[in-house]
């Protein structure tokens, strides 16, 4: 009967340890450590949904991008030219004024004739940018205060989740529609607006991920070197509760884009010409419902298409990097 190789042997056989250790890995008897991150997009790639919603959402950013070179004309000062558009979002008249949905015009045209295909593009862009931006606004709100809350406690606690109480108080959209009837429209309002006023969720979820983080034993260990609440912050909490803040994001996102597509559809958003899918659904859209079915038809679907991809990517990425999945098959 074989027997085990003892020291002396793998000393004057090398090569033997790595050749038997590549057979036990082909018969799966040892396995390379485990990573969080490798695990997190294992699970991500096998949830087919969240890749359907990750494809429509990067489908969406491309055409946004490339609607025109502007990356190209702006270095060399000349007008941007379309390339996923077929013409500039402001080109009125390119055909005729209300054509239906045909080989010539993809999508028919507004009541202006402008190719309501090419400002479907162009608004991909303004409403995935204030979608963007706006969230991006209410996570640098949201995350200081609420880490403020849930660090320091006490008295900082509590005038923060007061503070929070307030503004629980008043509608979102009613508030973001005061501001602009105070600033007015435009793309930096609109922006501003949605930001200052979505908040909220995400100040209460960075506390909370605080309130649970402060109690870890290596926070403590942190707190018994000396190491300073700033270090603490940047180094440990802040990147522990990234997870859940980046899942938030991908559904604030969204919602942002929503909330501009009602204050453009109550005439306080996008100033036109510029287009975007809540002032087209608005303003040419429901008016003219009844006949131009068009111009109300391919808006909307764009937005609830929007918000079914983010919907989907941010399911994905929550079960991805739930700590609960961790020993999921």
């Amino acid at each position: 009967m074989p027997t085990d190789l003892d020291r002396s042997d793998l000393l004057i056989a090398p090569g033997f340890a790595e050749e038997h250790r590549d057979h036990a890995d082909e018969r799966g008897l040892t396995r390379q450590p485990r990573s969080l991150a490798r695990d997190a997009v294992r699970r991500f790639a096998k949830n087919k949904l969240a890749i359907v919603g990750t494809a429509i959402v990067l489908l969406l950013v491309t055409a946004a991008i490339f609607a025109d070179d502007w990356f190209i004309a702006l270095p060399l000062g000349r007008t941007p030219v379309p390339l996923v558009a077929r013409t500039p979002y402001n080109k009125g008249f390119f055909g005729p004024t209300g054509a239906f949905p045909g080989r010539k015009y993809w999508m028919g045209t507004d009541l202006n004739g402008r190719d309501l295909y090419s400002r479907i593009v162009f608004g991909a862009r303004i409403s995935l940018s204030i979608g963007l931006l706006a969230s991006l606004v209410a996570m640098g709100i949201g995350i200081p205060l609420g880490g403020l809350a849930g660090w320091r406690g006490g008295r900082a606690d509590f005038l923060v989740m007061r503070l929070v109480d307030v503004m629980s108080a008043i509608p979102t959209l009613l508030f973001a529609f005061l501001i602009m009837a105070r600033l007015g429209a435009g793309f930096w309002n609109v922006m501003l607006a949605i930001g200052v006023t979505s908040w909220i969720s995400v100040c209460r979820l960075t506390r909370a991920q605080f309130l649970s983080l402060r109690e870890k034993e290596f926070i403590e260990a942190e707190r018994m070197i000396g190491a300073s609440s700033w270090r603490i912050f940047r180094v440990h909490l802040l990147p522990n509760a990234m997870a859940p803040i980046i899942i938030a994001l991908t559904f604030a996102i969204p919602i942002a884009i929503f909330a501009e597509a009602s204050l453009s559809f109550l005439g306080v958003g996008i100033n036109p010409p510029m287009p975007s899918w809540g002032q087209m659904l608005g303003r040419d859209g429901i008016t003219n419902m009844t006949f131009y079915w068009h111009l109300a038809l391919f808006p909307a679907l764009m937005i609830a298409l929007t918000m079914l991809g983010f919907t989907l990517m941010g399911d994905g990425l929550r079960d991805a990097l739930d700590p609960r999945m961790i020993n999921a098959k």
